[in-house]
């Protein structure tokens, strides 16, 4: 579940715009046996999104999906960390075409040629696992399977750009120009956000360049990189129902995102799946 701007300081769930200049909260830094839970907590949200991957398809719908996503992480122990958030009613966000991101399941069906961004966030003994992945329904055009290769490999970008010692304005910048590059656009309006025990805490991380609040990064924290790129304008709009934000021109969008930790040599990325 991507963070807000100014969530911690509004409390509230609409975005707003970025304040120059204000000094950013502190970013709590992590043992190295916490390394070890955020494992855990990773791995099952990666497994979750690998055992729904086969059921998103034509015909299926978004709260069929949600249901089997919850049965599974309340099967090996762990809550889906999204439902009761600040009255969020679901257990994960289902997001298709031109939902950017938050978007709540319902009942209408799958339909060849969509595309579905699944946001899975586990609370695992205390510690909590994020990680999105956007899916293709049936076959898709050249336009949207680009769209999705280059979510993907901005994903990789920005997850590359983080090394101790190294600024936190290194992920945007890598993510906004591979982007920019294909002809794309980066959502601006939401963000990746630290992790831990808490679902969202410092640091709030940009995919876009902006280094009036940046950091240095240091072994033991624990945040989330999440670019949502979209093939028109970067700007977006939420829904009435205050959770649902969608491109503003109607354009699709696409979404990958890890929960990922710095370390003494460089990142270590919790959410990868399991070997075979």
């Amino acid at each position: 579940m991507s963070k807000f701007y100014h969530w911690f300081n509004s409390g509230g769930r609409r975005a707003k715009h970025v304040r120059r200049n204000v000094r950013a909260p502190s970013v709590p830094l992590h043992r190295p046996q916490d390394f070890a839970a955020m494992r855990s907590a990773g791995r099952l949200a990666a497994a979750t999104l690998a055992m729904i991957a086969p059921l998103v398809r034509q015909g299926a719908t978004t709260r069929e999906l949600d249901a089997t996503c919850e049965a599974f992480i309340r099967d090996h122990g762990a809550l889906p960390a999204p439902l009761g958030y600040r009255g969020y009613p679901f257990a994960t966000c289902m997001s298709p075409n031109e939902v950017v991101c938050h978007g709540m399941p319902n009942d209408r069906p799958l339909a060849a040629g969509d595309l579905l961004k699944i946001d899975i966030t586990v609370e695992l003994g205390g510690w909590h696992g994020d990680c999105c992945r956007t899916f293709a329904v049936g076959e898709i055009d050249a336009r949207r399977r680009l769209l999705l290769e280059v979510s993907e490999a901005a994903l990789a970008a920005g997850v590359a750009a983080v090394r101790p010692g190294g600024r936190l304005s290194a992920i945007g910048r890598a993510v906004q120009e591979l982007v920019e590059a294909a002809g794309f656009s980066v959502v601006r309006s939401y963000c990746g956000h630290g992790i831990g025990r808490e679902f969202h805490q410092p640091p709030q991380v940009l995919h876009h360049l902006d280094e009036d609040r940046d950091l240095t990064l240091q072994p033991g924290m624990f945040f989330t990189i999440e670019p949502m790129v979209n093939e028109g304008a970067h700007a977006t709009r939420c829904l009435d129902d205050g959770w649902t934000v969608v491109t503003a021109d109607g354009g699709l969008s696409a979404q990958f995102e890890h929960t990922v930790g710095v370390t003494a040599s460089g990142v270590e990325i919790f959410t990868l799946p399991r070997p075979a």
